[in-house]
């Protein structure tokens, strides 16, 4: 039942991405919320198989803190219908820490998980690429693209979030094939992400993408040689084929930045901080930031630590940020080219959270998970997991049986 529920994991990272493209359609919702509910089913059966549970790190202890507090902001909430909502939804996303906790044994599984996720973002990006030629989007003349069902934002943001381990994974592949494909999402990825005209994404993709380089020319002049001639062809096709009304609202992030509008943000984020005064503490229930804020059903706090700062308060919030240095930490426990690619998608998130609600998308606590698990691999099986992401230099000097077994 253990490798029944280690493989729905692969199959729900792989999904993740692109989940919105795929809708079953009432009672069953997307393809990653069927992947999550039949792994968490295998999950526990095998726990029950087992009589045992991993030893839960302080990462997993605060995710349970904090879907207890959201759990007692019930007795006050505002909005108790639309707490309950969000109750359902926090369990299904932060269920999944735990999940990456228990099932990832060894650093090859936590290589295999990375691979599987950044086979979910190549699959986003080419929805994003179809319906870019999409005959509808052509004739309705589109200027932001984004796979079917998917959020351009969301698009955006996920996407960036694979850059850096596809450069990981790209820098030290035991097979030539696997290096390639994982090296060219990040042209074709690139691509999409302008084509989704999110401004946003393009500032993380900025961050993701600098983390990115910094991999990929370690100690190899390789790269640099490939991105002189890579990189004028990408320019030109960016210039020849995204239409000018989409690099045009991209080319407004100056303006937008220096007017300090940020697309209407600003307006939200005040209206934000005005309900916070108002209960700092303990918020007004979680998943209640448009009704505590006087906004429309269709918006969003657009930044991750204000939205918990209204719904959970201070208390709240101060857990969440527990969770995420404790997750930045346990990624510093790791070596080399691994440290730099977690810390990398780490710098890319913390941008896209500052522009986004990103406490509620499967993609962070997949992340997260991936991170503390790192860590505790790194303390485990050092030498295991030097193997598994070796320096460029080392990966040269391995021999290719050592080199497939770390792959």
């Amino acid at each position: 039942m253990r490798n029944v529920a280690w493989v729905l994991l692969l199959v729900f990272a792989f999904a993740i991405p692109w989940e919105y493209s795929l809708d079953l359609g009432a009672p069953l919702g997307n393809v990653a919320r069927v992947a999550g509910l039949l792994m968490l089913l295998a999950a526990v059966l095998s726990v029950l198989q087992a009589g045992r549970i991993r030893n839960p790190g302080p990462l997993l202890w605060l995710v349970l803190a904090l879907f207890l507090w959201f759990c007692c902001t019930c007795f006050w909430t505002i909005d108790t219908g639309a707490t309950l909502v969000k109750l359902r939804g926090y369990f299904q996303e932060l269920m999944i820490a735990w999940l990456v906790w228990e099932f990832v044994e060894s650093p090859r599984d936590l290589r295999l998980l990375m691979n599987v996720f950044v086979a979910g973002c190549w699959v986003l990006a080419l929805l994003t690429l179809f319906e870019f030629r999409s005959a509808e989007a052509i004739a309705a003349g589109q200027i932001r693209f984004a796979a079917y069902g998917q959020d351009p934002n969301d698009v955006a943001r996920y996407l960036c979030y694979g850059f850096p381990l596809a450069a990981l994974l790209g820098s030290g592949g035991a097979v030539r094939w696997h290096r390639w494909l994982t090296s060219a999402y990040l042209p074709v990825a690139l691509f999409a992400v302008l084509l989704t005209a999110s401004r946003g994404g393009l500032l993380t993709a900025a961050v993701a993408l600098a983390g990115s380089a910094l991999l990929l020319v370690r100690g190899r002049a390789r790269p640099v040689l490939t991105a002189i001639f890579v990189l004028p062809v990408l320019g030109v096709a960016v210039w020849a084929l995204i239409p000018a009304q989409t690099l045009a609202r991209l080319a407004t992030i100056p303006y937008q930045l220096g007017s300090g509008d940020l697309n209407q943000r600003l307006n939200i984020w005040w209206a934000g901080w005005q309900a916070f005064r108002r209960d700092p503490v303990l918020g007004s229930g979680a998943g209640t930031y448009v009704q505590a804020a006087g906004l429309s059903q269709i918006d969003t706090a657009h930044n991750t630590a204000l939205s918990l700062a209204v719904g959970s308060g201070l208390v709240g919030l101060s857990i969440f940020a527990a969770l995420v240095l404790c997750a930045a930490l346990a990624a510093l426990r790791t070596q080399s080219v691994l440290r730099l690619a977690l810390a990398s998608v780490l710098a890319a998130w913390l941008v896209a959270s500052t522009i986004g609600t990103v406490e509620e998308n499967r993609t962070t606590w997949l992340l997260l998970g991936l991170m503390a698990t790192a860590g505790r691999l790194a303390v485990a099986c050092p030498e295991w997991l030097q193997a598994c992401f070796p320096e460029p230099r080392m990966r040269e000097a391995q021999p290719a049986a050592q080199l497939a077994e770390a792959g």
